[in-house]
């Protein structure tokens, strides 16, 4: 019976101190390492996407710089202007890309009476090289009735045959002999005594010829 307890005991005191040289595990311990070690990957990660998005940012900003930086500049190689205290004036210029111009004007008197005023005058030309290599050229003129110019390169509305100008001219002078009929009717009934104008109305009140 001594030896039974004795055998138990000793078991029991192996067993204590057995379970007193383990390493005691805390869960959660391992739990915020690992929450740690999830926390830092997270941070690599928005750190390599800051980088990337700041990389593409530099590059697009530094686009438009790399393509201003490659414009030449066009030079003037002759500019001139002359300038008259009665309006009249003559100007030119010419570029480095061969753009040339000359411009000439002056002011004269449109109108009459009531209606007379002054009225600017341009003509001048402009020749340049076209994409293709062509050179254009246009002259024109400016002045009360619009912009008139004319060049090579303008399309222009295909010719009117003999027959067809002729019945135009005959309707315009149709037209101009009847605008005269009219300005000269009104004339005389201007000039004419208001009892004599009464006398030419019909029972309709228009007036007889």
């Amino acid at each position: 019976m001594r030896t039974a307890i004795l055998a138990v005991m000793l078991g029991l005191a192996v067993a204590q101190d057995s379970h007193r040289g383990r390493p005691f595990h805390n869960p959660n311990q391992a739990f915020q390492q690992q929450q740690q070690q999830q926390q830092q990957q997270n941070q690599n990660l928005d750190n390599g996407q800051y980088q990337e998005q700041r990389n593409q940012y530099q590059e697009q900003s530094s686009g438009p710089i790399d393509r201003r930086s490659t414009t030449t500049p066009i030079p003037i190689i002759q500019w001139n202007k002359q300038q008259e205290h009665d309006g009249t004036y003559r100007t030119s210029y010419e570029t480095g890309n061969n753009i040339i111009a000359e411009e000439s004007g002056y002011i004269k008197t449109v109108g009459e009476g009531e209606d007379q005023g002054e009225a600017l005058v341009q003509q001048g030309s402009y020749s340049y090289t076209s994409p293709e290599g062509q050179l254009i050229t246009i002259h024109y003129t400016a002045d009360e009735t619009g912009f008139h110019a004319s060049g090579d390169h303008i399309p222009t509305p295909p010719p009117v045959s003999e027959e067809i100008q002729k019945g135009l001219d005959l309707i315009y002078a149709g037209i101009r002999q009847q605008q005269e009929a009219a300005a000269r009717e009104a004339a005389q009934k201007g000039n004419q005594p208001l009892n004599q104008q009464i006398d030419r109305r019909d029972d309709s009140g228009k007036y007889r010829p």
